[in-house]
């Protein structure tokens, strides 16, 4: 099993730990409700190494990256990142990433830790008949996502740059802890604000120790998966692998925004562009529960009358809301908000209610 440069941190503050794509990562700390409070209220810092970071340069690299990803790339100026997905050939996703443009010629995107070896392939792939310059440096990096409302209060003694001023899917290349070239981006996956920091993976132990030190008025946990996976599912965003995967497609998981058909030939164009136009007969959405019975990965959906008409992909109960939340493909029919569902859990049917993504308002 793979570690990251954090590794021996989590254990000695006592995280639990559990494999996570093929790493080793702490899953909680004093707790998942504890550190998701921490988030929407102050300051929580993930360890997200384990993630996959490719450079993409030359004067052919906007040309590769139009061609395998959903979103349009050459809108992005140098500080920009843009979330865009990896479309296979046949309308589904290979991965979901993001696409930073770091130099005139030079981007990098950052891919999830289960798909790096699956992604790299991919693009090579499609890179042949192209030939940008590609270079994987996930080995190199260390990734922290720093997260919630008081993240630039906190990480500005740190940084010349003033944080707050760092735009939602922006980013900065400044030093950081006297460390050169540090990207510091605004991209998140929680909905509390905060910060992503790609660092050289030796200075990992020094950064991580003095953002601990900087948080600490401001009441900063260390957090783990566990945390990171209720917050993402309150805001109503996807996870690869449970709400997304090879055979679903961008428009049937309500990405049609990050699927730009006008831009040009890609991956599962025509597709895509035939969904757009016709409608598609399955959609991704959220429900809530009645009750406490939490709905998990893989269970039922069925209408009033018995019949399947979906399956859960993700599920817990929210700890700011309170209430069991899901999401989950249903037929188009029942897809509508305020729509009644019944989700099957170990024989017995509990009714739910069809939302509008977020979950949680702020």
């Amino acid at each position: 099993m793979k570690t990251t440069p954090f590794t021996q941190i989590h254990k000695d503050l006592g995280a639990k730990m559990a494999p996570f794509a093929g790493y080793e990562m702490p899953i909680q700390y004093e707790g998942i409700s504890e550190e998701h409070k921490a988030v929407r209220e102050a300051v929580g810092i993930f360890d997200v190494s384990h993630m996959g970071e490719f450079i993409v340069s030359g004067p052919k690299a906007l040309e590769l990256i139009q061609k395998v990803t959903s979103n349009n790339a050459s809108k992005l100026k140098i500080g920009d990142a843009q979330y865009s997905c990896l479309p296979n050939k046949e309308g589904g996703i290979v991965d979901d990433l993001l696409v930073y443009r770091l130099e005139e010629e030079r981007y990098m995107l950052v891919v999830n830790a289960s798909n790096i070896e699956k992604d790299w392939n991919w693009i090579f792939e499609n890179n042949k008949e192209i030939g940008a310059e590609m270079e994987n440096i996930s080995d190199d990096i260390a990734l922290l996502a720093v997260q919630g409302p008081k993240t630039a209060e906190a990480l500005n003694p740190l940084s010349p740059v003033d944080l707050a001023e760092v735009g939602f899917y922006t980013f900065v290349q400044d030093t950081f802890l006297g460390i050169e070239n540090v990207v510091i981006s605004a991209t998140g996956y929680t909905g509390s604000g905060g910060f992503e920091l790609y660092i050289p993976k030796e200075k990992a132990a020094e950064v991580w120790h003095a953002i601990m030190e900087a948080g600490k008025d401001y009441g900063i946990k260390p957090c783990g998966l566990g945390a990171r996976d209720t917050l993402r599912l309150e805001m109503g965003y996807c996870l690869y692998g449970n709400d997304i995967n090879d055979t679903t497609s961008p428009i049937e998981a309500g990405l049609g925004w990050i699927t730009k058909v006008k831009k040009g030939d890609f991956n599962s164009r025509d597709i895509f562009q035939a969904q757009k136009t016709d409608g598609v007969t399955r959609k991704l959405v959220g429900f809530i529960l009645d009750g406490k019975r939490v709905p998990r990965h893989g269970y039922p959906i069925e209408d009033k009358d018995g019949n399947v008409i979906g399956e859960v992909t993700s599920g817990t109960k929210s700890p700011s809301l309170d209430i069991p939340i899901g999401m989950g493909y249903v037929t188009k029919a029942l897809s509508s908000v305020d729509s009644e569902v019944m989700i099957v859990m170990r024989n017995k049917k509990f009714p739910a209610k069809v939302v509008k993504f977020p979950f949680y308002k702020g």
